[in-house]
């Protein structure tokens, strides 16, 4: 399973991320490149504890029966139901938002599973620091993919 605690997974995830353009066309979704890097770094700071979410009552009562599914070895589907908090509109600078991402992402690894331990995810609730670096690995893996990356 990859993981951003992963030192190869991470490296790659991160060499994919400095290959992104702002050109980048989406191949699904509605974001921009520069939205989609915004909403990546939000529901990363989800696992940070910089943008603490409460659990929505629909997480309540169906994430326990998707947990295994979005932490299993099948990468994200396309067009998948996205948590109104974690919607960016408007225009974003491709590049800070590109490198507020990556200090975000050096970061989370840096402070290790212990760090992300026990943080609310807003559908799934309190998640185990191994979980979220699954987690989050899967979700930007997801948006970059969206994107070519």
């Amino acid at each position: 399973m990859k993981s951003l605690f992963d030192p190869l997974d991470s490296q790659s995830l991160r060499e994919r991320l400095a290959g992104l353009q702002p050109g980048a066309q989406r191949q699904w979704g509605k974001m921009t490149s520069g939205q989609m890097l915004a909403h990546c770094a939000i529901a990363l700071g989800m696992g940070t504890g910089d943008q603490p979410r409460p659990q929505k009552l629909i997480g309540k009562l169906l994430g326990p029966f998707f947990k295994s599914t979005l932490l299993g070895e099948k990468p994200f589907s396309k067009d998948g139901p996205t948590d109104p908090a974690l919607i960016v509109t408007g225009e974003k600078d491709f590049q800070a938002e590109k490198k507020r991402l990556t200090g975000l992402v050096d970061r989370f690894c840096a402070g290790g599973p212990e760090k992300a331990d026990g943080k609310m995810h807003s559908f799934l609730g309190k998640l185990t620091g191994p979980e979220w670096g699954v987690m989050m690995y899967k979700h930007i893996d997801h948006h970059l993919r969206q994107f070519g990356a």
